[in-house]
């Protein structure tokens, strides 16, 4: 393999999850279903199958139909694990995904994302309307720095982040974009941070050999 072809599988052997429903950002997800690969990593697309194989949703811009046969019910944490970034992306999926059947009960999609805060490895990419789905658990990410879509400047507020006025924002284990139209940065940076964290131990194995 020449270090050209080598050099773009920097995410080899690396699995990204991305949060689905209807009403996403065709661009946005169809640049995700090309750019990881283009790296070497899976790219899962997950959702709630609501007792189905699969579901298709449609996009927001063209009503493009893509379809869905992965779930984030039920998976175990050693399966959650084994992601190395979950992304929530922009478009209406968020809003759609943190619909609970009781006001009682949190959104599945939200506590899904709870469990995956709690995993400091894995890489939290939201973008754009993404925040959406961390309204029902906002100390996840209060006084974390962040930015969003201008129309949830006030939402953000009042999850207590730290706003930043920019297109692409880290924050160790957070990453978050402007807009659907910033996914190419978006993407890039989550690339980045994945590499970067590849090559030092994990933080459980640190935490093991101190």
């Amino acid at each position: 393999m020449s270090n050209e072809a080598s050099d773009r599988q920097r995410l080899q052997g690396h699995r990204i999850a991305v949060l689905m429903e209807s009403d996403f950002y065709e661009p946005e997800i169809f640049y995700y279903a090309r750019r990881f690969p283009e790296e070497g990593a899976e790219v899962h697309f997950l959702t709630r199958l609501w007792g189905q194989d699969s579901l298709t949703f449609h996009g927001h811009e063209w009503k493009i139909p893509y379809e869905v046969n992965l779930s984030f019910e039920n998976m175990s944490d050693e399966t959650l694990a084994g992601y190395s970034a979950v992304i929530i992306p922009s478009g209406m999926v968020a809003d759609r995904l943190r619909y609970t059947e009781s006001v009682d009960k949190p959104p599945p999609a939200t506590e899904f994302m709870r469990r995956a805060f709690a995993n400091p490895n894995i890489i939290k990419g939201i973008i754009c309307h993404g925040m959406w789905l961390m309204a029902p658990a906002p100390e996840l990410v209060r006084g974390r720095r962040a930015v969003v879509h201008n129309n949830l400047l006030g939402d953000a507020q009042n999850m207590g982040i730290t706003y930043v006025d920019s297109d692409v924002v880290v924050d160790g284990d957070l990453v978050t974009a402007r807009t659907g139209g910033h996914a190419h940065l978006f993407a890039r940076e989550i690339i980045n941070q994945v590499v970067a964290r590849s090559q030092r131990p994990s933080v459980s194995t640190a935490m093991a050999e101190a």
